[in-house]
């Protein structure tokens, strides 16, 4: 019954696609996905991390819509730009309403949305989830050419290079962990890897050999004796086992002091803004440093 609903739905789709949009009646097997127009002026993005550059680079009126995700200000940096601007859920009827000229997904898109936008004729532009500064730079610059806008992008780039630029110029080599929920930490190959050395820190996670997230409970954390921990901003009123991790009794009460913390919004996507996270870190670390909190709060293990 489930793959008969499907069948359905996705005959639906095809038949949706002749009523609401005239220069989509096409063959559900035979067609092609559009080459997509030099300068669009109908774009969905239907990934939160795309959503962040397209509302970077163009003005509302040429968003057709973002990703609703992208109107929550605590993993958004682009939350009220999206405000702006359509939301959407993912979903094929609304790309269908809405028509756009380009359609901007992310890997994490579900595959066969994908398959069948194409089939419907959609010019789609997938884009990689970047895992570091480089692949940011990458990422940036293939949206901005689908957009007809690497002269905005580039501004942006600049800005993003500077303020690495200013990190990198003053390293601390604090050995931190970024520990904030659910006892899993950020190794290397993560985002939030690329964020911490860029800020001029030691990631002990990595050090430990630890590749993208894998699990670092309590015991390891004291074990490895860290100088500081970095946490991500989260909403108070929202308890669960994750926070309970995070405010393990005895972390907080040899890391109280010694706990820095980032706004999620400038890390869950890779955007330039991503910056901003390095630089909120590197005075964060520089801080500490000052107060001479650079060394272990005890001996690490032997």
């Amino acid at each position: 019954m489930q793959a008969l609903g499907a069948l359905l739905i996705g005959a639906g789709l095809v038949a949706g696609a002749v009523a609401l949009g005239g220069s989509h009646t096409v063959s559900p097997v035979d067609a092609v996905a559009a080459t997509p127009p030099r300068h669009p002026v109908r774009v969905m993005s239907l990934n939160q991390c795309t959503d962040q550059i397209v509302l970077a680079l163009l003005p509302p009126e040429r968003i057709a819509s973002v990703t609703w995700l992208s109107r929550d200000p605590l993993t958004s940096r682009m939350a009220a730009e999206a405000m702006r601007v359509g939301a959407n859920f993912g979903q094929g009827e609304e790309v269908l309403a809405q028509n756009p000229d380009l359609i901007i997904t992310g890997a994490f898109t579900t595959g066969a949305l994908k398959g069948l936008l194409r089939r419907l004729g959609y010019p789609i532009l997938e884009v990689e989830t970047p895992e570091s500064f480089e692949a940011i730079r990458s990422a940036t610059r293939v949206i901005a050419d689908a957009l007809d806008e690497r002269g905005k992008a580039e501004t942006m780039l600049g800005a993003m290079d500077r303020e690495l630029a200013v990190a990198a110029a003053s390293p601390s080599y604090l050995r931190v962990v970024a520990w904030d929920g659910g006892g899993y930490a950020p190794g290397s190959g993560t985002l939030y890897h690329a964020i911490l050395t860029a800020a001029g820190a030691i990631n002990v996670a990595a050090e430990a050999g630890v590749s993208t997230y894998a699990e670092f409970d309590a015991e390891a954390l004291l074990q490895s004796a860290p100088d500081a921990l970095v946490q991500g901003v989260s909403r108070a009123d929202q308890p669960g086992r994750r926070r309970d991790v995070a405010r393990h009794p005895l972390a907080r009460h040899v890391y109280g002091e010694r706990t820095v913390t980032v706004p999620q919004s400038l890390y869950v996507c890779g955007t330039p803004y991503s910056a901003e996270a390095v630089s909120v870190l590197h005075a964060a670390f520089a801080k500490l440093k000052a107060e001479g909190l650079d060394v272990p709060p005890f001996a690490r293990a032997r």
